[in-house]
């Protein structure tokens, strides 16, 4: 009785063991996947508000201002024409900028983006799988991946994009 006994805790804590060293590794793992400075940004896969798909990925060579926002957040709605006018007036061979739209409904972002005039592309997460991988803590939150995908800044809160400081930021990462 008591080898079966020994044999049943032998087997229960490898069992235990191979549970515990998964969780750890998944998490581990986990972690690796949010954005950080100087970290290769997380790669997503989405699609715009005409139906094109986005992965950012796809984007390496040129500098990527990912921010993320929502129609029903007031700072968000404030610093979009800022971010329209950076994005007017940078090369569009070597920037883009992509508006992830976080928790919201895309009927009210196409309406919003008419409205004002948007031609920046609008990507929709749905589920909220992205922003999750980025750390957000709030919304907007803005971040700049360099032209070999290495998240260079991060932003919280907003920001007059169209200042003179903003531009020139992102011309040093094209020109580098």
């Amino acid at each position: 009785m008591f080898k079966s006994t020994y044999k049943a805790m032998k087997k229960l804590i490898s069992i235990l063991t191979i549970c515990i060293v998964t969780t750890l590794l998944s998490a581990c793992e986990q972690q690796s996947e949010v954005a950080a400075i100087y970290r290769k940004a997380p790669d997503f896969t989405l699609a715009d508000i005409n139906g094109k798909i986005w992965t950012l990925s796809d984007l390496k060579g040129r500098v990527v201002f990912v921010n993320f926002w929502a129609t029903w957040c007031a700072p968000c709605i404030k610093e979009m024409p800022s971010m329209q006018k950076l994005y007017s007036n940078l090369p569009k061979d070597k920037f883009e900028m992509l508006a992830v739209l976080s928790k919201d409904d895309l009927v009210k972002a196409e309406k919003f983006a008419q409205k004002l005039g948007i031609t920046m592309p609008i990507l929709n997460d749905p589920a909220s799988t992205v922003g999750p991988k980025y750390g957000l803590t709030g919304l907007p939150e803005t971040f700049i991946v360099d032209k070999r995908g290495i998240v260079r800044e991060k932003f919280i809160g907003p920001r007059k994009w169209d200042a003179p400081k903003y531009h020139q930021m992102i011309m040093e990462y094209i020109n580098q």
